[in-house]
């Protein structure tokens, strides 16, 4: 679908060589460079123009590049103008091409065109901006896997076989008087469970992507006096918390971004939990409770000292945390350590001790296998949730299926498939369109 509109953007600043670049995208692209450089353009031609006012005067020279429909970024006809890479000349390029009838492009436009036009789809248009964004090695080859399909070939494949599926129970209601297991119950039973393991493997990888893509969120909880703090101050390298003897010191939550190895880990301090406290510390334990519930790892501290009654003050707020690493912190007050326990370590934030063994578990919890492994891609927050919902109307599905109930199945399936499709656009609405291309950079 080609746009009525021609749009016009600065599509990056200066770059190597002080380069940057205009990028015209819509059915007057042509007409207008070509009016700004003079001449005619080619298609995927590199032409030396002099880009010009309406007087004839010169506003800079540069590189025309004239990409002709569909075989552009956007599906339309686009021209980039690569002039040198002073902002005030990028302004005036995209000034003169709104005199000559062009608008200025919306954050995105220019990737919501592409996928409009077949060019990407809703995920792949995503991995654009998470490409952009990607604060290392790491993030930026997975990224380019998710543009490159990875992500959405997966989730198609899966779609293509809820949708299978669907079509074999829809099949089967038009025979409800026969027993399921005449009408190839068995295949069906073997395809379900099929469907369930790649969703569940797709889920995981997602998972993956979207902790490397927002980073791992993990709160530090445990009883007042725990430590909270130190362990903050000690994983960030500066005073970032408040430290003293006196409990609830810590009345709010304090948050810090750390990098590990590639892998950002986002760390929230919080009240220390007890019963009782004023009215602003119930307030920060209550805070510290709403974060939890949000959070990928629970990094529970505890008085190496007091380990049992620690452990009891914590035990039903961090009870929902899919990941838990519990610290035995002031491990230099203890007469001798304990023999090592799985999942638990024993630290001094103040001594400095067994901090090397707590940033290699934060590594690896952090990692969660969504480093640079084979076939990692990013993944967002809205893509995991689809995939959580398409798993619980396949699950209750193959309740249904259980119970003969094939129209509930049927319409369970419909929900599945339709989760699936929000992933890639196949099922969209303009707002959930409007919200994602939002967050892009103006010429993207």
């Amino acid at each position: 679908m080609a746009a009525k509109e021609t749009i016009a953007a600065i599509a990056s600043g200066p770059g190597a060589g002080g380069v940057g670049v205009v990028r015209l995208s819509g059915l007057r692209a042509r007409e207008i460079a070509e009016a700004i450089c003079g001449r005619r353009l080619m298609v995927r031609h590199a032409h030396y123009a002099r880009f010009t006012t309406p007087h004839g005067e010169t506003i800079d020279d540069g590189i025309a590049l004239y990409f002709k429909a569909p075989a552009s970024y956007t599906g339309e006809d686009v021209v980039e103008l690569q002039a040198h890479g002073s902002p005030v000349v990028l302004e005036q390029l995209v000034q003169r091409c709104v005199e000559l009838g062009a608008r200025r492009a919306r954050p995105g436009e220019f990737s919501e065109r592409a996928f409009l036009n077949g060019k990407l789809d809703l995920a792949q248009a995503e991995a654009v901006a998470d490409l952009i964004a990607a604060a290392d090695a790491n993030a930026a080859r997975a990224a380019r896997r998710a543009l490159e399909g990875e992500f959405s070939r997966r989730v198609d494949a899966l779609a293509a076989d809820m949708l299978a599926i669907r079509v074999h129970v829809e099949a089967a209601i038009d025979f409800a008087d026969e027993p399921i297991d005449t009408l190839g119950g068995a295949q069906l039973r073997a395809r379900f469970a099929a469907a369930s393991q790649a969703l569940d493997d797709l889920l995981h990888a997602a998972e993956r992507g979207r902790r490397l893509r927002d980073g791992l969120h993990a709160v530090i909880v445990g009883p007042p006096n725990a430590g909270k703090s130190s362990l903050l101050n000690a994983l960030a390298g500066s005073e970032r918390a408040i430290v003293t003897d006196i409990a609830g010191t810590t009345r709010d939550l304090l948050q810090e971004v750390v990098r590990i190895d590639g892998v950002e880990l986002t760390l929230v301090d919080t009240a220390g939990l007890r019963e009782g406290g004023d009215a602003i510390e119930r307030e920060g334990m209550r805070r510290a409770r709403d974060e939890l519930a949000r959070a990928d790892l629970a990094i529970v501290v505890l008085d190496a000292r007091e380990v049992d009654a620690g452990r009891a003050a914590v035990a039903d707020a961090i009870a929902g945390v899919p990941q838990q690493l519990w610290i035995h912190n002031k491990a230099d007050l203890l007469p001798s350590l304990p023999a090592p326990q799985a999942g638990h370590l024993h630290v001094s934030a103040h001594a400095g001790t067994g901090l090397e063994a707590l940033h290699a578990r934060l590594r690896a919890l952090a990692a969660g296998g969504a480093g640079a492994g084979e076939g990692t891609f990013t993944a967002r927050a809205r893509h995991v949730d689809a995939l959580n919902q398409a798993r619980g109307e396949l699950a209750l599905a193959r309740e249904q299926l259980a119970a003969e109930a094939l129209d509930l199945a049927a319409e369970s399936l419909r929900f599945a498939h339709e989760a699936l499709g929000k992933i890639t656009g196949q099922v969209r609405a303009d707002d959930l369109l409007g919200h994602i291309f939002s967050s892009f950079c103006i010429g993207k």
